[in-house]
């Protein structure tokens, strides 16, 4: 006897719930799930096959609400590990299909229970391939999701505070995501079967990571590879973080604008490039790190999110693939002679990594510890702590 699923949100008994309103004022229709209530955002695409609890609970899609092409999202439910913030700041959801009732060993809650307890708004059972074609051809769109359990909206209303909203760009979301205290990372390393997460019990250098926004799967790479982890605020003075004699400096991933993160943070990173420490930045890191150095950056049409995306190293010829989430990049014509390319996309040839000619500071655009995604491109962790070696050894000389 075959074993009924059960299905939250029935289409056959209710109807159009919630509604997902565009700046262009195109309305699509479909069922409510999560938290009742209206949320708006800069509506993006994300292509990933796995890992939705992780890419919901990735602080650097503050501010946005997510449509994910993959049309099964919740069948594995959410469990109390796979989280890559302590708070959610995605604005909301976007699915293909109905949540089914989860199936794993290591399931917890429910999709649609979780979404509630998180007060995030989601919308499901609408054309996710349409609305995917239309951010693909016209740029990411201002949108807002409602859902209200009797289904009755006032649309005009919801189409003019999705373009009153003022959108991503010049927006500082690093200061409003990043850690309201500094704190020393438990040590907790990359999640293994049968084991789960372990913890680094040696410490051979110290990190001090500037949180922008930062994954909790960048602090667990950094435990595999021995380090003690401090995490401090976006606005942390270079003074203080120096007194806390890191042997390293990490520059995190983060939502927004990064030239409105850059007017603080600037003058930070400076600072601290001057005392030849080693530096690594990721993402929104990486961003901030260009401008530093005298790049310039700009909003992308539609941005990268997804676990696929090729990216070729530059300066060994590979190919990695990679998990990107960014719809911002670092501007190609005019960059300064001290910046050398490492990496590009394959995609649309803009610029995925840079490094400073004549000290050991480097970045990459996308997630080396991906989360969800491939490992290609561990190896750039190793390439810090490789730094981190020779700047020790140097001093020690």
């Amino acid at each position: 006897m075959t074993k009924k699923v059960k299905k939250t949100n029935s289409k056959n008994s209710q109807i159009n719930t919630a509604i997902l309103v565009l700046e262009n004022k195109k309305v699509f229709k479909g069922i409510g799930i999560g938290y009742q209530g209206e949320a708006t955002g800069e509506v993006c695409f994300n292509t990933s096959l796995t890992g939705y609890q992780e890419i919901i609970s990735d602080p650097s899609y503050a501010g946005q609400i997510i449509n994910f092409t993959f049309p099964h999202i919740g069948n594995v439910g959410t469990n109390k590990e796979d989280f890559e913030s302590d708070k959610i700041w995605t604005k909301g959801v976007i699915f293909n299909s109905e949540i089914t009732s989860p199936s794993n060993y290591r399931s917890f809650q429910h999709l649609d229970t979780w979404l509630k307890k998180n007060k995030i708004v989601g919308i499901t059972g609408l054309d996710t391939r349409s609305l995917t074609n239309l951010i693909r051809d016209k740029g990411a769109p201002k949108g807002t999701i409602a859902y209200s359990k009797k289904g009755k909206f006032n649309i005009s209303k919801l189409t003019n505070s999705t373009i009153k909203w003022s959108g991503l760009k010049n927006l500082d979301l690093a200061e409003k995501v990043t850690t309201p205290k500094d704190y020393v990372w438990k040590g907790l390393k990359t999640w293994k079967k049968e084991l789960g997460y372990k913890k680094n019990t040696t410490n051979i250098f110290h990190v001090v990571a500037i949180d922008y926004g930062i994954k909790k799967n960048i602090l667990r790479y950094f435990s595999n590879f021995n380090c003690k982890v401090t995490v401090v605020s976006c606005k942390t003075p270079a003074k203080k973080i120096l007194a806390l004699k890191p042997n390293g400096i990490f520059l995190s991933n983060g939502p927004g604008d990064p030239a409105a993160t850059g007017k603080y943070a600037i003058k930070i990173i400076k600072d601290l490039i001057k005392k030849n420490l080693p530096l690594f930045g990721i993402c929104l890191g990486h961003q901030i790190l260009a401008l530093t150095l005298g790049g310039k950056t700009k909003k992308m049409k539609l941005g990268h999110r997804g676990a696929n995306h090729p990216v070729k190293n530059l300066i060994n010829d590979n190919v990695e693939i990679t998990s990107q989430n960014h719809g911002f990049e670092v501007v190609k014509e005019n960059l300064p002679k001290s910046i050398a390319v490492t990496h590009v996309s394959l995609f649309d040839h803009s610029i995925e990594g840079i490094k400073l000619k004549n000290k050991p500071v480097f970045s990459v655009q996308y997630h080396p510890e991906s989360n969800p995604g491939p490992q290609d491109s561990v190896y750039l962790f190793q390439e810090f702590i490789n730094n981190m070696k020779k700047n020790a050894k140097k001093k020690r000389s």
